[in-house]
């Protein structure tokens, strides 16, 4: 195995969704992410959604320069793709890869307090997947998205068992 290249990070992740109204509602309004930017893609008939946690403190830049170049340089960025018009098709558009065929599984929050957030997502009226009382792995949620995407919420403290 060799070392990873200087400076290499993971930007983002990327997920197709229906209705990006939904989407932004539960991701921003839901679980506290900030739009970075958006971009409209006219030609291809779809939108890009650039979604980051920030601090109290964080200025999101406007310019369109400033702006790409802040949003390529973070590291865990959710991208939400929409495709125009599938907000308008009947049922469920995208596979979330949990189901045959199995592909992707879900992406993952870490929380400060993790019953705090459960009650936080009942507030919300958040569909949860597994709640952390269900099954082996009481230390770990999974919410579904408005796509039926798994987001898994868990606490670093709790994994390491403190």
């Amino acid at each position: 195995m060799t070392a990873n290249p200087h400076g290499f990070t993971l930007n983002h992740t990327m997920l197709r969704v229906k209705d990006p109204e939904k989407s932004l509602e539960f991701y921003c309004g839901v679980l506290g992410m900030t739009l970075l930017r958006k971009t409209d893609i006219e030609a291809g008939e779809f939108s890009l959604y650039f979604l980051g946690f920030t601090g109290s403190d964080d200025e999101v830049p406007t310019g369109d320069a400033d702006a790409t170049e802040y949003v390529f340089s973070r590291q865990g960025v959710l991208e939400l793709t929409h495709n125009w018009g599938t907000e308008e098709e009947d049922g469920p558009v995208y596979h979330d890869g949990n189901a045959a065929p199995q592909g992707f599984g879900h992406i993952a929050l870490d929380v400060p307090d993790l019953a705090a957030a459960v009650a936080h997502f009942d507030k919300h009226g958040v569909e949860f997947q597994k709640r952390p009382e269900d099954g082996m792995m009481k230390h770990i949620a999974f919410l579904k998205d408005p796509d039926g995407y798994w987001v898994e919420i868990l606490s670093a403290r709790s994994m390491a068992g403190r």
